[in-house]
């Protein structure tokens, strides 16, 4: 049997055997002067270009400063985005914001931000003795970098130097220019805080600093001017309330007013409609009664006509005829008459002579 047919039990693991290994190993290659040069020049290829250059972000500027040389101190000029090589030990590229800054004066934990610088709120005391406390907020930017570092210094040594200590003094001295009724009822105060603005931006311009605006964001009385607006509120509130009560009742009464004149126009209206009508009717009564009559005269006056022709025809020759031919036609449909004809008043129908001159026939 060979002895790789022998079945070998499986030995665990010797750290202290290992870990002398890797001493020797370790020895022999701080021995090597082969693995001191790949070393070096790793080490060398991995700190050298962090240590001899600087990246400008897109949002920043730079600034230059040479600490040894002819040429030290700070270099006028500005280094925008980008990679630039920089002296280790000698030379330093200082970073400034080149975007919109702002400060804001607050006290509440709301408005903090690690994206903004904060400082306390402004406490100004108006002209009549009266404490206000303002939240304000400064919007800037920074136009020129290199004098921004000369008056200040680096980092963001301009806002603790230059911004707010100046915001705050030119605010205090604008606003504290008031008095309690001005702050309270708007106009003036924000006439001080256009005034502040422009002060501010005169003044930090001759240190490279563009001021945007100044928003006076929100002011607290303290609890005794807080106390007399409450009461002046509500005393306002019911003079207003007063006012606007008295000019709904002026104008109920003019509502009132305009509905009654409204119903009289219409009653005086509907008056003179029933008239027209009335008037009307009469009218059409008056004319069917005139044509009526006309009517009527003139049938009367036919009849009259007709009656006065049959007269005069009755009065002219032949009229005996006719007469006798009228009684012979009322006479004609009696079939018997009994008459006394032999005494002296009797009459004998067939004796037409007789007859006409008892009916006075001529």
């Amino acid at each position: 049997m060979n002895d790789d047919d022998v079945i070998k039990p499986r030995m665990p693991l010797n750290w202290k055997g290992a870990s002398g290994l890797g001493g020797r190993l370790l020895g022999r290659l701080v021995r090597s002067r082969l693995a001191w040069i790949i070393g070096g020049a790793l080490l060398l290829a991995y700190c050298g270009p962090a240590s001899c250059t600087t990246y400008v972000p897109p949002d920043m500027v730079g600034v230059k400063q040479v600490y040894y040389g002819s040429s030290a101190g700070i270099r006028p000029g500005v280094y925008g985005p980008g990679l630039y090589f920089i002296a280790a030990g000698i030379e330093r590229l200082h970073l400034f914001p080149h975007n919109l800054q702002l400060v804001n004066f607050s006290e509440s934990t709301s408005e903090a931000s690690q994206q903004s610088r904060t400082a306390p709120s402004i406490k100004i005391q108006t002209s009549d003795g009266y404490n206000v406390q303002l939240d304000v907020s400064v919007l800037y930017h920074l136009k020129d970098a290199y004098h921004v570092f000369t008056e200040a210094g680096p980092g963001h040594a301009f806002e603790d130097r230059l911004v707010i200590p100046r915001a705050d003094r030119i605010l205090r001295k604008t606003l504290g220019e008031l008095n309690s009724e001005e702050f309270y009822q708007g106009p003036r105060r924000i006439e001080k805080a256009q005034l502040a603005h422009q002060m501010l931006l005169t003044e930090l311009a001759t240190y490279g600093i563009q001021v945007d605006a100044v928003l006076v964001r929100r002011y607290i009385y303290d609890q005794r001017y807080q106390q007399l607006i409450e009461g002046r509120k509500i005393k306002d509130q019911t003079v207003f309330r007063a006012q606007a009560e008295a000019k709904a009742a002026v104008e109920q009464r003019k509502r009132d007013t305009t509905v009654a004149e409204g119903k009289a126009a219409q009653e005086v209206e509907l008056a003179r409609g029933r008239a027209e009508v009335a008037k009307l009717v009469a009218q059409a009564d008056l004319y069917r009664r005139k044509r009526a009559a006309e009517g009527k005269l003139l049938v009367e006056l036919a009849q009259a006509k007709g009656t006065a022709l049959a007269n005069v025809a009755l009065q002219g020759a032949g009229a005996e005829n006719l007469v006798g031919l009228k009684m012979a036609e009322v006479l004609k449909g009696l079939q018997a008459v009994v008459l006394s004809s032999d005494s002296k008043d009797g009459t004998n129908p067939l004796d037409l002579q007789n007859l006409l001159r008892k009916f006075e026939v001529k």
